[in-house]
């Protein structure tokens, strides 16, 4: 009776504590939850070679019985709440760890050992043997864990309804073939008699059970509510993680995966905010829109791989042309937008400094490449994005339409008269 109780609370302790590590992980960092999964494994390992308590069905190790089975509950509830890239981690580390101190074991033994006063030598036979016990039952955890998550997948499609009796299955099922897989070692290893097998496979179907229940009144009680926890006192690890990732955020958002240009979205909201500004302080503000000339036919010919270096070409142009407080774009599959605070003018010229940088790009003469652009300027009939944008995109039309490499645009102030600049190769006109 005491041995069950102890058991019990072994279970509930456990549980309570990896949980509890569990549900602060965005206040802590998930790497807590899972060093401390880690840590246990020596143990577990350990207790389930040699440690072992009598109960009314046989002999049960509570390394085998409590730990593990909390181990396999912890990666399923880690895949449950995160994902699977995030339960191959400390799988792979348990694994690769193991391997590891095989390596340094077999090393070790080339060490002429010097006895301690006392007479005490080191029982290396005893680290080699756990060794290949903790990669054997190792390599069982991992094709555990891939197993439990695959039953528990596919048990979904019947169970979804009942998280009760679909983590109960999936645990049973997974710890029924773990019980036989490790036994074997035992008893190779260890000569672990039949009565552990039993024993210890009755005492996981009760884990099974206590640990499936404890699991689903956690996610149901816990998972399922937010929580807000203040950051309270910090270290310099917490600082220099916290500055690194607003670092790399302000770096990396609204960018264009691709050229690292900032993408569509940010055009629009930083586009409206650019006009607002624009009007209000009666700043000149001018936008270029810019394509790629016969970019389809680049794909077609060399293939996609080249398309995009040509795409990264012409991202690296803009990035090196444009000045402090302008800001390009890729807003479409091989359109381009800059935003630059210059006067129609300054702003067309701007345009033809672009055109003639990206003919002198080193990638230029391979495709014989060119672009073309249309510009626009805030005036009192471009008084929205949606505007400026549309009399851009006009132009840039008319670009295409007139023979490409090209930069058209109108002169500030007419944009109502319906002339244009029109600046093929090295000509100007109308």
């Amino acid at each position: 009776m005491l041995n069950s109780i102890l058991l019990l609370a072994e279970a509930v302790l456990y549980f309570g504590v990896m949980v509890t590590l569990f549900r602060f992980r965005s206040r802590i960092g998930l790497g807590v939850f899972v060093c401390a999964l880690g840590v246990m494994h020596f143990l577990e390992t350990y207790l389930a070679s040699v440690f072992y308590v009598a109960l009314p069905f046989g002999l049960v190790s509570p390394g085998s019985a409590v730990l593990f089975s909390g181990k396999l509950v912890m990666l399923l509830l880690l895949y449950i709440k995160e994902d699977a890239a995030t339960v191959r981690q400390p799988i792979y580390g348990l694994l690769l760890g193991n391997g590891l101190m095989i390596g340094l074991v077999l090393l070790l033994r080339l060490h002429a050992i010097a006895t301690l006063p006392d007479g005490r030598l080191p029982d290396i036979g005893f680290i080699d043997e756990m060794g290949w016990l903790m990669v054997w039952g190792t390599t069982l955890l991992f094709i555990d864990a891939i197993l439990i998550i695959l039953l528990y997948e596919k048990l979904g499609k019947y169970l979804r309804k009942s998280p009760f009796a679909r983590i109960l299955v999936s645990v049973a099922c997974v710890l029924t073939f773990d019980q036989a897989g490790f036994f074997a070692a035992l008893h190779i290893f260890a000569d672990a008699p039949y009565a552990v097998f039993f024993g210890g496979w009755f005492a996981k179907m009760i884990a099974a059970l206590i640990f499936s229940a404890m699991l689903v009144a956690y996610l149901r009680w816990f998972e399922a509510r937010q929580i807000v926890v203040p950051r309270g006192l910090s270290d310099i690890f917490d600082t220099l993680t916290y500055r690194e990732r607003y670092e790399a955020l302000v770096k990396h958002v609204g960018r264009d995966g691709l050229t690292g240009l900032l993408h569509r979205g940010s055009f629009e909201t930083d586009g409206e905010a650019a006009v607002a500004a624009s009007l209000r302080t009666t700043k000149p503000l001018s936008l270029l829109i810019i394509d790629v000339d016969h970019f389809k036919s680049i794909n077609d010919r060399f293939g996609h791989a080249e398309g995009d270096k040509v795409l990264k070409s012409i991202a690296a142009v803009l990035t090196e042309a444009i000045g402090e407080g302008d800001q390009a774009f890729r807003i479409g599959g091989e359109e381009f937008a800059v935003l630059c605070s210059r006067p129609h003018s300054v702003a067309r010229l701007f345009g033809e400094s672009i055109r003639h940088a990206v003919k002198a790009s080193a990638i230029a003469s391979k495709f014989n490449l060119t672009v073309s652009a249309g510009v626009s300027t805030v005036s009192d009939s471009t008084r929205r994005l949606a505007d400026l944008f549309a009399l851009a995109d006009q132009r840039l039309y008319k670009a295409k339409l007139t023979g490409r490499d090209r930069v058209i645009g109108e002169p500030a102030g007419s944009e109502n008269h319906g002339a244009a600049w029109t600046t093929p190769g090295n000509r100007t006109g109308l």
